[in-house]
Parts: structure tokens; C-alpha cells; sequence
């Protein structure tokens, strides 16, 4: 591994954040991304302040098989049988993937409204905790409702996407931590854009942080 790699493992495994860039050639985006089982509400709140992208949790490919979590476009694909208005927006036209992994949003049980610091990280947290234990569909119902505030993103594996999705899940899983990653994209307030690779950069120096290429990742995973 190279030195940034032992370094983001280092720091996830502390609980800090790794920023990581996919490519200039797909999304060109950085997000932000702290292990979900070491989520803190302070966590949340320096995402959606110094982040401001959406917060969601990355689910590695097994753990969403083995519990059954389906694509948000497979959901919609069912119900168009009934709501015509879906056959019109199948997402088809994505200019930078050819598909979404989007998929359920949920809230704990145990919140209020599921949006506060306070009840996204704990959502966030039991979700980690949820694949330590007894995966099944009931004990699912029983800890989570849907729809929610937070969002969920289903892997399909680094040989075959590098999205942030699959990027942040290896990363996490290499690290000896459950596969459950929680990432909010870096938007810049002045450009009204994505927050470019070299300011984010100069965020990660500035605040002590390891910055990563999707490349890195890829090729420490593949190996």
C-alpha cells in the first residue's frame, strides 16, 4: 500500500475524515467520508457545513444482498405498473454513469424527525451496527422505517463502477471496519459547483486530512 493509503486506513479506523476524488473524467466531485460505526452528530454537522452535498451511507454489494435492499430504480420499475408517470423518469440520461445507486431512505425508530445532527448520526451508527448482528428482514423493520432522511447507496463493486459509492465501501472494508461508509459531496459556495480537487486539497491540508485518487484506491483494492 502506499503511504496516503495507510494513512486513510490510519484515520478512518480513528474516526476522522479521508476525502477522496473520483476522476476528472466521471463525476470530477470530492467527498467527505468517515467509517458510518464511527459516526458522531459533530460528524454530520461538519458535513453538511464545510460538505453541504448530500449525506448517505454507502452499502458494500454483500451486505446489501444479504439483506435483500433493492436499487431505488428497480423500486420504480415495479411501481410504474400502477403510477404511468414513472415510465417517463427512468434515469437513462446520466451523463457521467450508467446507472444510479440510489436506494431506500430511512430513519431509525428511535428518532424524531430524522433529520437533526443528532438523529442522522444515530440512524447512520445503528445502521453499522445493524450488519454486526442477526441480518434479516424483520430485525430490519424492527430498528428502521422508510422513507427517511437518510439515504442509502448500494455498491456494485470496484471491477465494476468506480463511483464514490464503490471507492468509499473498499476503502472502509480495507480498513478492517464494516463496509458502511458515510459520504457527503464538497460543494463550493462561491461557484455554486462541486468544489474543485485542488481547493479541496487545500481544505485537507488545512484541517489535517488525507486526500485520495479514486486510482489509489483502485489499485491498492485490485491487488
Amino acid at each position: 500500500m502506499n503511504d496516503r493509503i495507510d494513512k486513510a486506513i490510519e484515520e478512518l479506523r480513528e474516526g476522522n475524515y479521508v476525502l477522496v476524488h473520483d476522476n476528472s473524467g466521471r463525476e470530477n466531485e470530492v467527498d467527505m467520508l468517515v467509517a458510518a460505526e464511527k459516526i458522531t452528530p459533530a460528524h454530520v454537522a461538519t458535513m453538511r457545513g464545510d460538505g453541504g452535498g448530500l449525506i448517505c451511507v454507502a452499502l458494500g454489494r454483500e451486505l446489501a444482498d444479504r439483506l435483500g435492499i433493492p436499487y431505488m430504480v428497480d423500486i420504480l420499475g415495479e411501481a410504474k405498473k400502477k403510477y404511468p408517470l414513472l415510465n417517463h423518469t427512468i434515469p437513462d440520461d446520466i451523463p457521467y454513469d450508467e446507472k444510479s445507486s440510489f436506494s431506500l431512505t430511512v430513519n431509525h425508530r428511535n428518532t424524531f424527525t430524522g433529520i437533526t445532527d443528532r438523529d442522522r448520526a444515530h440512524t447512520i451508527k445503528k445502521l453499522a451496527d445493524f450488519f454486526k448482528g442477526d441480518v434479516s428482514e424483520k430485525r430490519f423493520g424492527l430498528e428502521f422505517r422508510s422513507p427517511g432522511h437518510v439515504h442509502l447507496l448500494i455498491s456494485s463493486g470496484l471491477e465494476f463502477r468506480e463511483g464514490h459509492t464503490e471507492l468509499t465501501t473498499a476503502l472502509v472494508e480495507m480498513s478492517g471496519l464494516i463496509p458502511v461508509a458515510c459520504i457527503c459531496e464538497m460543494m463550493d459556495s462561491k461557484t455554486h459547483k462541486a468544489l474543485t480537487a485542488g481547493k479541496a486539497q487545500e481544505y485537507a491540508k488545512k484541517n489535517n486530512m488525507v486526500f485520495l485518487e479514486a486510482g489509489e484506491i483502485k489499485e491498492t483494492r485490485m491487488v
